[in-house]
């Protein structure tokens, strides 16, 4: 990759084509040679970032024919064209102009002359190819605006930016990366090359443009990965390890985000991609600083919701057992009532007692008491399915939900837990309890329950029976 201004000479006069590739050259323009207007075409295609064309009229798939055809691409049009002549200008000065040429010059030239003209109509062309890139990047930052503003998730943000970044400055490889001044190791949260990987560890040693982006807190660019110093420690590990790196130019532009950690917008070319260059740098500063309110916005929402969550999650749950308390049980009892009735599902309530639990608390105490109500809650949440809903109802009192499970179902669920409940010790290795439980079963569809209170009326009045009957056994 060269810095210098890139220049494409197609002239058949191979003497004088030699000729002002080493006059160019000194003047420290970079020529390529080419034979005719296809060959014309398929490099300005495959290298971009041409800066200017000279090309004789006699050219091989014809000179007027080659400006036609650069002017017909919306990629390539703002290129500018310098015709090359040995007939008089007037005889095609229309003709040219007209095709869209830049300039006609006649042969023999004065070199002087020559450089001048190609000095302005590269500056021009320069000028009208920035003109169009701004316009270009301001069309599509507010596009990129427009769609992170739906986003409401930091995550959802961070992909869309190097996706379009990515596309827009057609580039192969755009990723986000946090991390601090002096941090070893980096999060890499966005990565267009890798759209399923998030939250990956990155080395930071390993990457000296981002290094030097976090400790200067200025946009790093570099040109040519192959010769820019920055890299020399880090192409002999490369080599070393036998590591073939496909990365061409690269861009880090830090960032920083209130209450978050500091962040870097990370851009590399690879074969193949246009290269990138200082106005690559201006629009992917433009565009994280658009981004930054939007993204700081959403790891405000997002921390708003996790502390809702976790308010919601205090107010519903048993601060004991973590299980779900009394009231989040009336809530939930309600609504898989009505999604039971809805769907024409069967919904059973087992109403659970430890039995003698009073006996416990006063031979052992209430610690030991509050850790065997723990190891009961335990025990539920090994037993149950990711549908099926735990509460303490009080005291020493459970109530489990087993939606989508009738009465036979229901009883195994009883016998199982019996079972564990037979062959566990509770308490501690000083204070061993065995305890029994008493369980009462209710199912819907039943003409008797009507609503959560008559639900739970009919388990409460099963579990009495199996009080009565001895303990330690359901009825339903």
């Amino acid at each position: 990759m060269t810095l210098a201004p890139q220049l494409l000479l197609a002239d058949p006069d191979q003497h004088l084509s030699r000729t002002l590739m080493r006059v160019l050259g000194e003047n420290g323009y970079a020529v390529a040679l080419l034979d005719s207007a296809d060959a014309v075409i398929q490099q300005m295609e495959e290298r971009r970032g041409v800066d200017l064309v000279l090309a004789d009229v006699s050219l091989p798939g014809g000179g007027l024919e080659l400006v036609k055809r650069i002017k017909a691409s919306t990629e390539l049009r703002l290129v500018p064209v310098i015709l090359l002549t040995t007939d008089p200008p007037e005889e095609l000065a229309e003709q040219a102009l007209d095709a869209g040429a830049a300039d006609l010059i006649t042969k023999p030239f004065r070199v002087r002359e020559l450089l001048a003209r190609v000095r302005l109509h590269m500056r021009v062309g320069r000028e009208l190819s920035q003109a169009r890139a701004d316009a270009l990047a301001r069309v599509e930052l507010v596009e990129i605006l427009r769609e992170i503003t739906t986003s409401l998730r930091p995550e959802e943000i961070f992909r869309v930016l190097v996706r379009r970044v990515a596309e827009g400055l057609q580039i192969s490889r755009c990723s986000i990366v946090l991390a601090e001044p002096g941090d070893a190791i980096g999060t890499l949260v966005a990565a267009f090359e890798l759209p399923d990987l998030h939250d990956q560890r990155v080395e930071l040693r390993r990457y000296p443009e981002l290094r030097r982006a976090l400790e200067t807190g200025k946009a790093v660019l570099v040109r040519n990965v192959s010769e820019d110093p920055i890299y020399a420690s880090t192409r002999a590990e490369w080599t070393a390890e036998g590591h073939a790196v496909p990365t061409t130019s690269a861009i880090a532009v830090p960032f920083s985000l209130t209450g978050q950690r500091s962040g870097l917008f990370f851009l590399r070319s690879t074969e193949g991609d246009t290269p990138l260059d200082q106005h690559d740098v201006h629009f992917a500063e433009n565009v994280i600083r658009a981004s930054l309110s939007s993204i700081e916005k959403a790891y405000d929402l997002e921390r708003a919701a996790v502390a809702q969550e976790q308010l919601k999650l205090l107010a519903e749950t048993d601060p004991l057992t973590g299980l779900f308390n009394r009231r989040a049980l009336a809530e939930k009892l309600r609504r898989e009532l009505d999604r039971a009735e809805r769907y024409q599902t069967v919904l059973t309530c087992i109403l659970v007692d430890i039995d003698h639990f009073k006996d416990t608390n006063d031979t052992f105490g209430h610690q030991i008491g509050d850790l065997v109500l723990q190891q009961v809650a335990q025990m539920f949440r090994r037993e149950q399915r990711a549908v099926d809903l735990i509460a303490r109802y009080g005291g020493e009192e459970f109530v489990v939900l087993l939606p989508e499970t009738g009465a036979s179902g229901a009883r195994i669920f009883a016998e199982r837990v019996l079972r564990r409940v037979a062959a566990q010790r509770f308490g501690d290795a000083d204070h061993p309890v065995q305890i029994t439980l008493s369980m009462g079963l209710a199912t819907v569809p039943d003409p008797r329950i009507t609503d959560a209170d008559s639900f739970l009326f009919v388990a409460d009045a099963n579990l009495l029976k199996a009080k009565g009957d001895g303990r330690n056994r359901y009825r339903d």
